[in-house]
Parts: structure tokens; C-alpha cells; sequence
């Protein structure tokens, strides 16, 4: 079995009277995307700076490539960090920059040369090597900043939310990007994010992060399909969330009006969330007969967001609890408008039962 390229083990780091981050372990292999996920302040960019070296962990140890770096300097760990700022050298070439870290390493001449040609390569900017960053675009900027980070033939590069200065349409090329780069090389990324769509879209593994914590990791299908807790569900995709009680093997939920069906067995009493994700459920008109084998519960719309290829609807059930639907448009699918009375139903597969 081969080691992971990097692994943390049983990390904390305080600042003061702050635990930022808590007791994680983390493994991860050489040719893994890797994304840690969660909300401003859960941690995820001190776990990153700590791998760079930026940070030391008051308890636990940072392995990478199968040393232990725990207390190394940064300059001395075989990994490299892209800042949310590019920080290029406004006086310095595209080349001279790429070129920066590897003369502070003692390369020169044509070794020099071959691989800074190499890292433009790789990253599609062979033809803009003469030119100063303020004479490129923000995505080709973003480039740069890759080039100089890959010249020097890391074992992980650590990026911290790398394209958040970006627009959407650049953002989402820039994604594919990062992919197939990542491919190319076959090295470990690490990305920090907040977006989950970002995470979803480019990660092999995910790891959600909160209070410091790693609540869950896995591949992006798994946390969507089998999170493990409330706020993991919450926080990776739209979803429904309910309150309810474990009653033998049916969930009360209140909210509902209804007993609901239980696979996983909770003592009796246990306060769970009941959870069904959007697209899993289905509208219809007051008299059309039910469309799945779970709940059909009579709502009426309050909202209608229309996204192009699909619409959300938002409605309320007569106990004041609400509901969000996600419909395709097109075709014969029937709308619905504000005001209008729907039966909201789901199947009993598509509902989680959450501690």
C-alpha cells in the first residue's frame, strides 16, 4: 500500500482562546483534488497554511511524502501555495516570475530556461512570457501564479480559493482548467473553498469543515447522496430540512402533519432532521393522482425563481412549514404560479433520516 503524499494527524491549532482548527486527520494521495469546504471561519484556510508551512500546529504532526514536517519551514516542504492574490512581481516578465523561485533553488542557465518553458506550457501561456502581469487578464494572471507554483515540481500544490476574484463564466473555465491540469501533472491539489458548487465541480474528495472539524469526507456523490449529519446536508446542496422524533420505526415530524417511514434504527424519542433534496420531488395539480409512493401533502406556492433550464418553486404547507422544489422547464412539464394550490409528494426512498 503506498503512503499518502500528505497526511495530517490528530491536528490542533489555538490562537488565543480560539481553537481554529480541531483534532483533524486528513490522508490524502498523490493524484487526489481535494477540496476543504465550509463556511468563513471553520478552519479550512489555517488546515491549508499549516500544510504550507505558513502556520506550526500546537498538537499533532504534518507528514508529506512521507517525512515529517511538523515544525520545517515553509521553504524547506516539498509543496506549494497559490495565494488568493496571485502575489506576480509587477516589475518582472511572466517568464522572470515563473523563473523566481527556482533561482532562489540555484537554477540556471538552460536548465533554467527548460523549465519555465515547461510550467508556461503546461499552462497555455508559451507566447506570453515577455509581457508584464499588468498586460494579461485576471484569469491569465491566475495562470501565472499556477506556472510559478508547478516550476519547481511540488508534491501538492495548496490553493487558497484560487477563484474567488474571478467572474462566473471565467471562474467555470477556469475550473475545467484546474482539472485537467491537475490530470496532466498527477500531483495532489489542494483547494480551499466556500462554494459548493466549486467543490462539487472539481474535487475527487470533499471535506466539509465546521467548528474547526472535518464533519465528513468523501466524494462529492457520497456527501450529496449519504451526508452523515444535519449540517453536513445542509451545507453540501440545496436540501429540505424538518425537525422530527423517532417513534418506533416511523419519524413524527411536525411539520409535515405526518408519521414518516424509517430504514435506520434511533432509539425511541431521538430528535432527527428529515431531509429530501429538491429535484427528488415532484408538484402537482389538487386532483391529479399521487406521483410517488411517499407522502402527498397539499401546499400552495409562494415563489417561483426561474433559472433557465429549471425553475425553484417555494411553497408552504397549511402547518406554515415550507418546501423548495426544483422542476425542470420544457416540454410537457406543467407550471405553476404564485397563489396556486400543488400536492407536494416524494418517494420514501428519497428522504433521509439525520442525527
Amino acid at each position: 500500500m503506498t503512503k499518502p503524499v500528505l497526511a495530517l494527524e490528530t491536528i490542533t491549532k489555538r490562537f488565543g482562546a480560539t481553537v481554529a482548527v480541531d483534532d483533524v486527520s486528513l490522508a490524502i494521495d498523490g493524484a487526489e483534488f481535494v477540496a476543504l469546504l465550509g463556511p468563513s471561519g471553520c478552519g479550512k484556510t489555517t488546515l491549508l497554511r499549516m500544510i504550507a508551512g505558513l502556520e506550526f500546529p500546537d498538537q499533532g504532526r504534518v507528514w508529506i511524502d512521507g517525512r515529517d514536517m511538523t515544525a520545517a519551514a515553509a521553504y524547506a516542504r516539498p509543496v506549494n501555495m497559490m495565494f488568493q492574490s496571485y502575489a506576480l512581481f509587477p516589475h518582472l516578465s511572466v517568464a522572470a516570475n515563473v523563473a523566481f523561485g527556482l533561482q532562489q533553488d540555484g537554477l540556471k542557465g538552460a536548465v533554467l530556461k527548460e523549465r519555465v518553458a515547461e510550467a508556461l506550457i503546461l499552462v497555455e501561456l508559451q507566447d506570453f512570457g515577455a509581457r508584464k502581469p499588468h498586460q494579461l487578464s485576471g484569469g491569465q494572471q491566475q495562470r501565472v501564479a499556477l506556472a510559478r507554483c508547478i516550476a519547481k515540481r511540488p508534491k501538492a500544490l495548496l490553493l487558497d480559493e484560487p477563484l474567488a476574484a474571478l467572474d462566473k463564466q471565467l471562474r467555470e473555465r477556469t475550473q475545467l482548467e484546474l482539472m485537467a491540469l491537475q490530470r496532466r501533472l498527477g500531483i495532489a491539489f489542494v483547494v480551499v473553498t466556500h462554494d459548493q458548487d466549486e467543490a462539487m465541480t472539481m474535487a475527487t474528495r470533499v471535506a466539509v469543515m465546521d467548528g474547526g472539524r472535518i464533519l465528513q469526507a468523501g466524494s462529492p456523490r457520497t456527501l450529496y447522496t449519504a451526508p452523515e449529519t444535519r449540517a453536513v446536508a445542509a451545507f453540501f446542496g440545496e436540501i429540505n430540512l424538518w425537525d422530527g422524533i423517532v417513534n418506533g420505526r416511523t419519524v413524527a415530524c411536525a411539520a409535515l402533519a405526518v408519521d414518516l417511514p424509517m430504514a435506520t434504527h434511533l432509539p425511541a424519542g431521538s430528535r432527527v432532521a428529515i431531509a429530501v433534496r429538491p429535484e427528488q420531488i415532484t408538484l402537482s395539480a389538487p386532483g391529479d393522482p399521487p406521483l410517488s409512493d411517499g407522502p402527498c401533502l397539499a401546499a400552495r406556492i409562494t415563489a417561483v425563481i426561474y433559472r433557465g433550464t429549471v425553475s425553484t418553486y417555494h411553497a408552504t404547507f397549511a402547518t406554515g412549514a415550507s418546501v423548495r422544489v426544483v422542476r425542470h422547464n420544457g416540454g410537457s412539464v406543467r407550471s405553476f404560479a404564485v397563489g396556486d394550490p400543488v400536492r407536494v409528494s416524494w418517494p420514501h426512498a428519497a428522504i433521509l433520516v439525520l442525527p
